[in-house]
């Protein structure tokens, strides 16, 4: 067969796989993230922010969609693709005009190395604008409408104070409980039947409270409290401290050039600390051998000092035990790392996918699309799982980050090559 022909097979298979991939797209479009960002919109929506903030919110948390759902979308593309081959014996027509397999292989695997770079490309650059810009956008909405950072039960954390509420309505906000320090330094506690939000102070989340107690313990007489009433309390809370909840800048906002060089930098930093580390063990020990000597030659002059050179020597000893099991960790590295290979680990499952994919689906003779769908839900399901747990293994503990992150990838090519395998035995 010419390569004309096989241009044609390929451009017949690849839309086929475009086809089913855009289909499974949209499908985990929504299963992710559309309930999620209706949700964010109501709860928006219903403190009266303008609509095309809450537009613009949604369009900076696209990019997640799109990162996340590319690599199972080509999962399930390829599995419903493949599927409908076989359940359609257009595999086994292609097998009897002499077309091998690997040629109905490459277009798909072709296809999804593209979707590979694009997913890499969303979740490298798209991903970190759109968070970036996400928390600028409520960062300003909060300046407007500071009920944005009031939910019902919920704690905050401002500096120096910690406000706990109960629930908010229309009718203000009940159960108001705050924890901060008067003017004096004196521990104090102000509980609230009711209050409600007073925007009329720019940059000022002002809350009126009605129906007040305070106990103030310590300050300039730290065995004394003060105990007091009052009908109506107003209390100022300035909006800057509110950002303060805003994290800076962290690696899922950065590109993975930038995380890159912010690992580099904190290597150094680490090896730097090892360094002194050995350092000063290495002088513990200068300082050990000089105070065996002096101690010998003590001892020979004066036998009774050998309580006091063997105590001296055993602390010494004990500081350089000390010194060199003191683990050298710097837990932010560990973060930044599971986050650089998360960025590409991600993008690289679509075609660890499409390896799994591909020889699995011909096993569905019959049942084609359907069962490569269900069969794609499952799959993405467990990979979801692993990734989870991966990464909660790699940030609580010092597990390695490249494998926290790729062995989900490294479990799905050993199936794919297991059903390959299984499937040349047939």
């Amino acid at each position: 067969m010419n390569n004309r022909s096989y241009r044609k097979i390929y451009g017949y298979i690849g839309a086929e796989f475009i086809f089913s991939t855009f289909t499974a797209f949209l499908f985990f479009f929504c299963v992710f993230f559309i309930n999620q960002l209706l949700l964010l919109a109501e709860e928006i929506l219903s403190k009266k922010v303008p609509f095309l903030d809450v537009a613009r919110l949604i369009l900076y948390s696209l990019p997640a969609i799109v990162a996340f759902s590319a690599p199972f979308s080509a999962l399930v593309g390829c599995l419903m693709a493949v599927g409908k081959f076989a359940s359609s014996n257009e595999i086994i027509a292609f097998k009897a005009s002499g077309i091998p397999q690997i040629r109905l292989f490459i277009p798909i695997f072709l296809l999804g190395g593209a979707f590979a770079l694009l997913s890499f490309a969303v979740n490298d650059y798209f991903l970190p604008w759109g968070t970036v810009n996400f928390t600028k956008l409520y960062r300003k909405l909060l300046y407007s409408h500071p009920e944005l950072e009031l939910e019902s039960y919920s704690i905050k954390n401002y500096q120096d104070s910690i406000l706990t509420n109960g629930p908010v309505s229309s009718e203000g906000i009940q159960q108001i409980l705050i924890l901060d320090k008067d003017p004096d330094g004196a521990k104090r506690i102000i509980s609230s039947e009711k209050g409600y939000l007073d925007k009329s102070i720019p940059g000022v989340v002002q809350l009126v409270l009605q129906g007040v107690s305070i106990l103030s313990v310590g300050g300039r007489e730290k065995e004394r409290y003060t105990y007091s009433f009052a009908e109506q309390m107003s209390y100022n809370i300035l909006l800057k401290n509110v950002s303060i909840s805003f994290r800076g800048l962290g690696p899922r906002e950065m590109s993975s050039y930038d995380v890159y060089k912010e690992i580099q930098k904190k290597l150094k930093d680490v090896n730097e600390k090892i360094h002194e580390q050995r350092m000063r063990i290495q002088s513990l020990r200068y300082r050990y051998g000089e105070e065996y000597s002096a101690g010998v030659q003590l001892i020979l002059k004066t036998p009774s000092a050998f309580g006091s050179v063997r105590e001296n020597l055993s602390r010494l000893s004990q500081q350089i035990e000390q010194e060199k099991n003191r683990s050298i960790q710097d837990r932010s590295l560990q973060l930044y790392l599971i986050e650089f290979y998360k960025k590409f680990s991600i993008p690289a499952g679509c075609i660890f996918f499409i390896i799994f994919a591909f020889p699995t689906a011909l096993f569905t003779k019959r049942s084609g699309k359907v069962v490569g769908f269900g069969l794609g839900l499952l799959v993405s399901i467990f990979y979801w799982g692993m990734l989870v747990a991966g990464q909660t293994l790699g940030v609580r503990t010092s597990f390695s980050p490249f494998l926290s992150m790729w062995i989900p990838n490294f479990v799905i090519l050993v199936l794919g090559l297991v059903s390959f395998l299984m499937g040349r035995n047939r």
